[in-house]
Order: structure tokens, then sequence, then C-alpha cells
């Protein structure tokens, strides 16, 4: 039986950093988000959103042109480029160097899409987070996998799993398959799910947050999010990783009495991040 190491509060404590009392925004990261299509901004929104929330000192986002006006009245403080395509990303190409990239909410996988994604990746190396429609474009077109920065992050629940590893019979061999996936590509996997596990390739840690409120659209955006930030404040892609799932989990644990589950969103997440990274800084 392989070992897995349990992430608790102790585990994250050990790796979280209180932000400095003399920072500013020039030094607390840059994070973009690429994401977005037609009928599917709202995952870019929240993507941004939770991204800012979690101590980014900048984000941006590249979206297609028909989410502009979505994206900078849902979110004022994040600033907004866009593609020339109306309803899709079709060339992603952009004048600056952000510190963490997250890519791939609500993106779509138009062909136009998948070729731009790729040529992204092929040019471009810089820490990253990879979800949704990203996974699935990789999926399509394996040979991206080959083009990621080492330690790069995905994000896959279920279903996109199973088109980056194929299908399994066993949570036992599901597990080996992801293991060996991590180890071959030299990725970090977090394996979304009850209970979340986060692989960087033979070891494995279990989140121990989180509750059944997390099972709603969007929930995965907004982890995207929280994780790219904690990479662009410079936290190892492991750090980003376990902190990011943790309290992406402890914002639902936190809800709960209040909220309970069936009315628990994404959105939700967002609100409470400020009572989970209170909870880590008055220790």
């Amino acid at each position: 039986m392989r070992e897995i190491k349990h992430i608790d509060k102790e585990g994250i404590l050990n790796r979280f950093k209180a932000v400095p009392f003399d920072t500013h925004k020039g030094i607390q990261g840059h994070a973009l988000i690429i994401g977005g299509s037609y009928g599917k901004i709202g995952a870019a929104v929240l993507s941004t959103k939770s991204c800012i929330k979690s101590g980014c000192g900048l984000v941006t986002a590249f979206i297609p042109k028909c989410g502009y006006h979505i994206l900078q009245l849902a979110n004022p403080e994040v600033m907004v480029y866009t593609d020339d395509v109306d309803k899709r990303i079709s060339n992603i190409n952009l004048g600056l160097h952000p510190d963490a990239v997250g890519l791939g909410p609500g993106l779509g996988v138009s062909t136009q899409t998948q070729k731009a994604v790729l040529k992204f990746l092929r040019k471009n190396h810089y820490p990253m987070v990879i979800d949704a429609d990203g996974l699935n474009i990789l999926a399509r077109n394996p040979e991206g996998l080959k083009y990621l920065t080492p330690k790069t992050i995905v994000t896959p629940h279920l279903k996109e799993l199973k088109r980056l590893i194929g299908d399994w019979q066993s949570d036992e061999e599901k597990l080996a398959k992801t293991i060996t996936f991590s180890i071959k590509y030299n990725l970090i996997v977090v394996m979304k799910g009850a209970p979340t596990l986060i692989i960087n390739g033979s070891y494995v840690y279990q989140n121990t947050t989180g509750n059944a409120a997390l099972a709603t659209a969007g929930s995965g955006d907004v982890l995207t999010g929280i994780i790219t930030s904690l990479l662009a404040q410079s936290y190892e892609p492991l750090d980003a990783a376990l902190i990011g799932v943790y309290l992406h989990g402890l914002t639902a644990d936190l809800a709960l009495p209040e909220m309970g589950t069936q009315s628990f969103i994404a959105s939700d997440i967002i609100d409470f991040l400020g009572k989970a990274f209170l909870s880590l800084e008055k220790e």
C-alpha cells in the first residue's frame, strides 16, 4: 500500500508565509488568467476574482472580446486584455510578463483555440496552473504536455483525468496511472474529488478540508485562481497546490454552519477566503 500523507493545518502552517507589513502590489506578484469563451465568461470572472482575493498584487485576464464589459464590471480590480476574435481565444499575444499563469477556465476547445494554446505553451514557460478546457486541449493534443514547464500544476476532475491517462478499473489503478503520468511529464496533479489528492511524482498528499458544498459549478475555476495567485506570490509549485487546495476546502467548512451545503455556490468560496486566510494568520 502506497503511503499517503495527510495535509492538515499544522502541515499547511509550515508552508504558509504571512504577507510582510511593508509589501506593495508591485512585489505581491502578477498573475495572468487565460480563459473564457462565449457563454463561459463567468469562469474567467470567478478565476480572476479568487486570484486577486488570494493576495496577488496584480491580476490580468486574457479573454475573448465578447467578455470585456462583463469582466470589467464584475471585477474592476482586474486588468483585461482581449483577443481580436469576439467569441473565442484565437491568438494569445500579450506584451507583458506575468509571474504565473492560470490557463483553461471556460476556454472552449475550438480548433482556433487549440492552436492558440499549443503555440502559447510552446513559446512560454511560466509557472502555470492548467484546468478545465486547458486540460481537454492537452488530452486532444498530447504533444503539448512536452512543452510544459517542470512542476506545472494540472487540476483535473475525474472525467478530465480519464481523458488524460485513460480509464481505470479500481482506485488503486487510478492512483498508479496518475503517478506514472506525473512522473513522465514532471507535473503536479491535483486530483479533485472527495478527498482531493495532490500527486507530485511518487509522493501523494491527501487534503483534509472540504465537504459536499464544493460540488457546485465554478468551484474548480475558483481553485485555479487561488493556486495561480500563490504561484505568482513566489510559492513553490507543491506548496501552492497544497495550500490552495486546503484553503479552498476550508472555505466550505467555515461556511457550513451558516449556509449548509445546498445553498453554497462558487462565489461563496471567494467570499469566505478572507476567513480562511485569517485562520492561518492568527496562528
